[in-house]
């Protein structure tokens, strides 16, 4: 039987006794209806899984003993860094949750002109908060014990000027290279997704002159929230980690 995995943004030792975050303590009594003795997996997002066992349950409270730990050994030789252009709701969470899934180090939100979720600094620092609890639900759900990070949106300019001696790929549907034809090796490779309606003229031209090689997926022309995480299988099966 699998053993509930459980996030927790505390240091962790074997021997540790702590008390977990209240969402994690509701989820654990509440929705599972756990109880004293029950074992459970907790990570932090170092890259070790954690034996624990509940010890206690104090009203909405659960403490937890921990008993050992191990390295999880399933992160990917590739460092694959997403460069996403934001879109709506339940499509970016769709885009970050099978991203991690999929095994993806890191995520870049970018703006460009054809974004259509614009976020004023309090919406922004809410969206990551929300994207964040995406990604470690992701992590517990798919045995990943280390969290890919979600970084501050940049605009399209702004990421394309940044300093990189890893390649970096666009994803364009008109481009005579495919993504499957290229060499892979582990390294690290960050891969730039457009917006729905996808990059303007002007802004693919800006990408090759800065150095972006654009690739395509092949013959269909694929969402916004599909292209992502595509790409990534693609990136890992070549690598191979799937």
């Amino acid at each position: 039987m699998r053993q509930s995995r459980v996030y927790t943004a505390q240091p962790l030792l074997p021997a540790d006794n702590i008390e977990l975050e209240e969402p994690a303590s509701h989820y654990l009594a509440r929705v599972l209806r756990l109880s004293e003795g029950d074992p459970l997996i907790l990570f932090n997002g170092d890259g070790r899984d954690y034996s624990a066992e509940i010890s206690g349950i104090r009203k909405k409270r659960v403490l937890v003993r921990v008993l050992d730990s191990k390295d999880s050994a399933n992160e990917s030789p590739l460092k694959i860094n997403l460069v996403q252009a934001i879109c709506r709701g339940e499509r970016m969470d769709y885009v970050l949750q099978k991203a991690t899934e999929l095994g993806v180090f890191s995520i870049q939100p970018v703006n460009s002109q054809r974004v259509e979720v614009r976020l004023d600094e309090t919406r922004q620092a809410k969206r990551m908060l929300h994207w964040q609890r995406v990604v470690i639900s992701a992590c517990e759900q798919s045995g990943r014990a280390c969290v890919p990070a979600v970084q501050t949106p940049l605009s399209l300019p702004e990421w394309m000027a940044s300093a990189g001696v890893s390649p970096r790929l666009v994803l364009d549907p008109f481009a005579q290279s495919r993504l499957s034809d290229l060499s892979v090796t582990a390294g690290s490779i960050s891969i730039l997704v457009g917006p729905e309606g996808g990059f303007t003229g002007e802004e693919m031209a800006k990408a090759r002159a800065s150095g972006v090689m654009p690739v395509s997926l092949g013959p269909r022309v694929l969402r916004t929230e599909t292209a992502g995480p595509a790409a990534i299988a693609v990136m890992q099966a070549k690598a191979g980690d799937l």
